[in-house]
């Protein structure tokens, strides 16, 4: 009977958070409901539109959540299809008269920075003004808005002009004084990820390439800067060696990398200058989600070219522990593409790639349905900030691939990483292995030991056939000879610059280009682009979010400085062990 009542009990209290859970959802959608009723998504005329360079650049916004009104308008992110998309509507729209650029901490991949820089310079192009303010400006974030007509800085602000920097963290200390211990199994000589789990500096290879890169991307962000400034690429980089380091504001000014020093309410009276308003009028302000959803530029028609978003690791399930990262995943990825293979409205398809790789098992899985694909209709890739190693895997056997020029791709490359925790085992914490084994391979991978000269000699042998496949798949996708594939492969990392010289991309170009290149090869005149796939409901990463949130503050409170290298190892240990990828954290400034 106790057993009966106990249950009966449960079953009580679980109706009764069940409906509380229901009820605050209720409420916040209502609120979320009421809120956005109060607001308007039209844009108010003579309005200047905002955009807080604060946070990073996301590949897409996401699905609004009824949650939002509780941020009061604060952002963290800027959806990169938003964000271009409202710039193309602020152009044409009537009601908006300029922009006003809000600069601060703002970061994102080199490429992303320089397709909204573009779409930026396009907005100027049809006759509008763009104005910008920051009290200390990013690299990131001046590199926009140095497009501006006006660039304020606070009197005593400061712009970050210093150059670029890679500083990896190496592991491997770390790792031995807690007994662990990386086996490292790879092909190439630039595939560098492996290179802060077993040394403790930069390899000459990996010291080449990355500054190679890092040389490519910073003299394109000089030239465009120097072209909106009026500058040459000599006085910047001058600059960047001997001025902008702890300089006083004037001293930007002096340089013309900012045109005044001024104040908040200063920029606000410019801007109603520009605007004609009265001193006691307001400024309108509206913000790219608004201007985004105002009516759509042209007309609905039934033949699309789909433009599917592919960004993050490509894993082969969600995601690892806390990691709130959006990720490339086998089973849905390989679901959406069949999806639109049969869907007869879609008559092309750009892929959008953001990537620095992932499991070589899943890259090929998701290559072999983009040929499916192909074989159906045209596949035109568009490259983000990164389309390296699985990025690039499942890029290849596209009909034609474009980069921004700053985009990081390459890395053609196979490694495998598998930790060897038997001196942590066994002679930190005492535990002893044996074992009764009917076949030679019986304990592969046993623990309390490492990898044996013949189980080295088989992983290495894996990882050698998995680099002639990577490099075949590169081969029969670029029309190139796997010898010369694997001339240029090695792991190496290229910018998009770089990457065209060598024929690993067909053009520069945005994702605007590939989608008019997707339609002029599936021959069409009239169409709409469609974005897939749908983004997930607020209420699923309401949930999970807030449950590893919770989970993850606590272990940074435990782990302190240390938490970083813990999350990594803890990722790689739950990783698909043979990885087609770019550097885990390559720490670029």
């Amino acid at each position: 009977m106790k057993e009966f009542f106990k249950y009966v009990l449960a079953t009580i209290v679980g109706i009764i958070l069940a409906s509380i859970i229901f009820t605050v959802i209720m409420i916040v959608s209502v609120a979320g409901m009421v809120a956005s009723e109060g607001a308007t998504s039209s844009v108010p005329k003579n309005a200047v539109l905002r955009i807080k360079l604060q946070g990073e650049i996301v590949d897409r916004a996401g699905e609004g959540s009824p949650m939002d009104f509780l941020s009061q308008g604060e952002q963290t992110s800027i959806g990169l299809d938003q964000a271009l998309d409202a710039l193309k509507k602020a152009a044409k729209n009537d009601r908006v008269k300029g922009i006003y650029l809000e600069a601060g901490s703002f970061g994102a991949y080199p490429a992303d920075l320089q397709e909204l820089r573009r779409a930026l310079v396009e907005f100027k192009e049809s006759g509008k003004w763009i104005v910008a303010y920051g009290d200390d400006y990013s690299r990131g974030a001046y590199y926009l808005c140095s497009v501006a007509d006006e660039v304020f800085l606070n009197p005593i602000g400061s712009i970050d002009w210093s150059g670029m920097a890679s500083q990896p963290v190496f592991y491997t200390g770390l790792m031995k004084k807690v007994g662990v211990k990386m086996q490292v199994f790879k092909v190439g000589t630039y595939k560098s990820a492996v290179e802060p789990f077993i040394n403790t500096e930069m390899s000459e290879a990996n010291r080449e390439q990355t500054l190679s890169y890092l040389n490519s991307i910073w003299n394109g962000m000089q030239k465009d800067v120097a072209a909106s400034r009026k500058l040459d690429v000599e006085t910047l980089n001058n600059l960047a060696d001997t001025t902008t380091v702890f300089c006083e504001a004037n001293v930007f000014v002096e340089n013309k990398l900012a045109d005044k020093l001024a104040y908040l309410s200063d920029v606000k009276e410019a801007l109603k200058q520009r605007l004609e308003l009265g001193d006691d009028d307001e400024i309108s302000f509206t913000s790219l989600a608004d201007v985004a959803a105002a009516d759509n530029l042209g007309k609905k028609v039934d033949e699309e070219v789909a433009v599917y978003y592919a960004y993050g690791e490509i894993n082969d399930s969600k995601g690892y522990g806390f990691s709130q990262q959006h990720n490339i995943t086998t089973k849905e990825t390989l679901i959406d593409l069949q999806k639109l293979r049969k869907d007869k409205d879609v008559k092309a398809v750009v892929i959008r790639v953001n990537s620095p790789g992932g499991s070589a098992y899943a890259s090929e899985q998701i290559w072999h349905e983009i040929q499916l694909l192909r074989a159906e209709k045209p596949v035109v890739i568009s490259m983000g900030g990164l389309a390296a190693s699985g990025g690039y895997y499942i890029s290849c056997g596209a009909n034609q691939i474009f980069a921004e020029p700053m985009t990081l791709t390459g890395s053609i490359g196979i490694f495998g990483m598998i930790p060897d925790a038997s001196e942590l085992l066994t002679q930190k914490l005492g535990l002893s292995y044996d074992v009764v084994k009917t076949n030679a391979m019986s304990d592969f991978g046993a623990k309390g030991r490492p990898f044996n000269a013949a189980e080295s000699a088989k992983l290495q042998n894996y990882i050698n056939h998995g680099y002639d496949l990577f490099t075949g798949r590169v081969a029969g996708g670029r029309g190139m000879a796997q010898d010369s594939v694997k001339a240029i492969a090695e792991g190496r990392v290229w910018t998009g610059e770089q990457a065209l010289k060598i024929g690993l991309v067909d053009k520069l170009g945005n994702l605007d280009d590939a989608v008019e290149a997707a339609a002029k090869l599936a021959e069409l005149e009239d169409y709409t682009v469609g974005s897939y796939p749908s983004p997930e409901p607020w209420y699923v990463s309401l949930v999970s979010k807030g449950t590893n949130d919770y989970l993850e503050s606590k272990m940074r409170a435990a782990l302190g400085e240390y938490y970083p290298a813990f999350a990594l190892v803890r990722r790689i240990g739950k990783m698909d062990p043979i990885q087609a990828r770019m550097p885990f954290d390559p720490n670029i400034k």
